[in-house]
């Protein structure tokens, strides 16, 4: 085998849903203000006894089941979050545990809201050099345990869920190389502070401009590393941050029309490192994503890191 593929997504997210109805009751905003500078609607809120383990369990499970795979094929399992707050064993761990996955690799994976797309990166490399035939890929975030709910500028933003792939060996490379960096020298734009009690702070108009302007030239790289042209995109999946980044950012590509765009942040919020496989996997459900065809994965964040690649829809 000299590539892999996705071969089926997961996804879960709580039942309870805030709604800006709900936020103008908690704090001074109100829902005209909310979705003209974000885009979002609705947001998951997990239950208090709802882990980060809880819900990636539930995608990946979804996942797996979706591939048609046994436990016992999958070698390797990473969970993208930067929410979790259990060292050892790992939230990986934990979900291999309880998806009865026998001696797979497990790990967790930090790198914010670039975190999945560079967990399926990590997954490619790994089945590539033969050190694994099968992963399972997570993005899994309890944003809401980080958010300050009397900070009107985050606390509008943020959602819980998580988001899963399954990977496998493929005779053909059908996920592209991997287009990923950082700029740590502005790390601290989007943060989580406070050694004891995390709470998320961003610079928002820095990140807004930072986005816009400098992260359209590396997903076309993506493109280019892929061996497509960005017209050639049957959809695009970024960072589900906020609607008016995802508008201007696709915007700014030059994309063929008719090309989807996943906006799952009106009805989501921004989950971190589950937005992108959330996304996808619901665009799968509803049939968005066409079987063969090129899509592009970009994903951007704390750090200030990013990463990206080109898959090819199951």
């Amino acid at each position: 085998m000299s590539g892999s593929r996705v071969v089926a997504f997961g996804h879960h997210q709580p039942e309870r849903v805030l709604t800006n109805a709900d936020l103008e009751k908690m704090v001074d905003t109100n829902d005209e203000w909310i979705l003209q500078r974000t885009g979002i609607a609705t947001r998951r809120i997990a239950a208090p006894t709802e882990t980060v383990a809880d819900m990636a369990s539930e995608a990946g499970a979804k996942a797996l089941a979706a591939s048609g795979l046994a436990p016992s094929d999958i070698g390797q399992v990473i969970v993208a979050t930067c929410s979790a707050i259990d060292r050892s064993p790992s939230t990986a761990a934990q979900v291999a545990a309880r998806l009865e996955i026998p001696s797979a690799v497990v790990f967790d994976l930090n790198n914010a809201c670039a975190g999945f797309c560079t967990a399926l990166a990590t997954a490619d490399h790994t089945i590539r050099a033969g050190a694994a035939r099968h992963a399972l890929v997570i993005g899994a975030e309890k944003m809401s345990d980080l958010v300050d709910w009397t900070d009107r500028s985050s606390c509008i933003l943020l959602g819980d869920g998580a988001g899963a792939a399954v990977v496998s060996a493929s005779p053909d490379a059908l996920i592209g190389p991997a287009t990923w960096g950082s700029d740590p020298t502005r790390a601290n734009a989007v943060r989580l502070v406070d050694e004891w009690q995390p709470r998320f702070a961003q610079e928002g108009q820095s990140v807004f401009r930072w986005a816009t302007s400098e992260l359209p030239s590396i997903a076309v790289e993506a493109c280019e590393r892929a061996g497509i042209a960005v017209t050639d995109l049957a959809a695009v999946v970024t960072h589900q941050a906020n609607l008016r980044i995802i508008e201007a950012l696709t915007r700014k590509l030059g994309l063929s029309p008719g090309t989807v765009i996943g906006r799952d942040v009106v009805e989501s919020g921004n989950t971190s490192a589950a937005s992108v496989p959330l996304a996808l996997s619901k665009m799968a459900e509803r049939g968005e994503l066409p079987s063969g065809q090129p899509v592009l994965l970009f994903a951007f964040g704390g750090g200030l890191s990013w990463a990206g690649q080109v898959i090819t829809a199951p």
